[in-house]
């Protein structure tokens, strides 16, 4: 009689049979306690890339450590803390972090490419579909594309917001950078190394009573409730690492959180070892409406009535201009806009059918009509371009 699979033992053979696989290496496993590159752990990523390639598997690296190897190479006592500062150190430190990889890759026989990247390449639907292109094209020419933010031009990553004014970025940190980059190209997998064991209960700094979990069916209230805190040289914590794991399981992908400070960290997790927390694939979203759900800029708001936002979220209505309380910031027609509820709370995201003027103008018409609307009522937004979040 064969021997039963358990469930969790069936989600990390899912794990393991991986064939597209994005992994996003963390500042703090580039570097040491002291600052400096650790080059021994580094060079064990390598041989475990280059491993998974000879499986027949195809492997992209997301890496962080540019700013923090830039600050080492100038010798900084502590985290810079100014945009040109951080600039600075990412020019410096860029070039430093490929030529570790380039060196490494090389002495296994594998060719890597250098891909930097801005909010432009995803904001702008062009621009996103050339990133896939080349990406699928460095694929199956069988190299290891090697991802960043260009730190040295891109400003957004860097900065502090000092009002509520400023547009939400569309990646804060490589953490969500490399879940859209899984995302755009149909990746089955998603593997964020840290210096943390995976996702805990509760803070294991602060908690002892902390434990590791060790799958995740759904990102429920109570799972963001156990995120918290930030590392010490990198910009995310937990919580971005959860929302790169959300975006990742919407796009019908799996997403693993593991400790790559941990010896053979990436051999393990396609051994199929319980090894850190995993997050279960939901309904996947495709094409246009993935790139409206995280890619795109959110050029302004559309704050709607409870009716309005019972309409969308159960009967997958269109968002007709009865609907809406208020209109926030200056968008143009075909735009993504942020859907509110009325309390403020971001829920879905579109392609309006109007610019702001022309929407206001709508809204000012059938104003009071409430969820009875008027048959022929154009719609602010169509259904097909709505994407509900949660």
């Amino acid at each position: 009689m064969g021997e039963s699979v358990t469930p969790i033992a069936a989600v990390r053979q899912r794990v393991a049979n991986a064939r597209r696989v994005v992994v996003k290496v963390g500042t703090n496993v580039i570097l040491r306690d002291d600052g400096a590159v650790a080059l021994g752990r580094i060079y064990s990523l390598i041989e475990s890339v280059a491993t998974l390639r000879q499986r027949g598997k195809e492997v992209l690296l997301v890496s962080s450590g540019a700013v923090g190897l830039g600050a080492q190479k100038l010798r900084l006592e502590k985290k810079p803390n100014t945009l040109v500062l951080k600039q600075a150190c990412a020019a410096i430190g860029q070039s430093r972090l490929m030529a570790v990889y380039e060196e490494g890759f090389e002495k296994l026989g594998l060719v890597t490419a250098q891909v930097l990247l801005t909010e432009d390449d995803f904001t702008n639907r062009t621009r996103y579909l050339n990133l896939s292109a080349t990406l699928e094209a460095l694929l199956k020419l069988g190299v290891v594309p090697i991802l960043n933010e260009n730190d040295t031009v891109s400003t957004i990553e860097l900065e502090t917001a000092v009002d509520g004014a400023k547009r939400p970025p569309v990646f804060g940190d490589n953490d969500r950078l490399s879940a859209l980059v899984m995302s755009k190209i149909a990746a089955d997998l998603l593997v964020i190394l840290s210096d943390v064991d995976g996702l805990y209960t509760a803070n294991p700094t602060t908690n002892a009573a902390a434990q590791l979990v060790s799958v995740v069916p759904e990102i429920t209230a109570e799972v963001e409730r156990f995120a918290e805190g930030g590392g010490s040289r990198g910009r995310g914590g937990m919580r971005t690492k959860l929302e790169a794991a959300r975006i990742a399981i919407r796009s019908g992908g799996i997403a693993v959180i593991a400790n790559g400070r941990a010896a053979g960290v990436l051999d393990r997790v396609f051994a199929g070892d319980e090894i850190g927390t995993v997050f279960l694939p939901e309904s996947s979203l495709h094409g246009k409406r993935r790139w409206i759900a995280y890619a795109s800029a959110i050029a302004g708001s559309v704050r709607v009535n409870d009716g309005a936002k019972s309409a969308l979220v159960e009967r997958k209505a269109s968002l007709l201009p009865a609907g809406v309380v208020s209109l926030h910031g200056r968008f143009a027609k075909g735009d993504v806009v942020s859907i509110a509820d009325a309390a403020g709370v971001e829920f879905a995201r579109g392609l309006t059918n109007y610019g702001t003027d022309d929407a206001a103008k709508l809204v000012d018409r059938y104003a009071g009509e409430g969820v009875i609307a008027r048959r022929g009522q154009d719609a602010l937004i169509t259904r097909d371009n709505i994407v509900l979040l949660r």
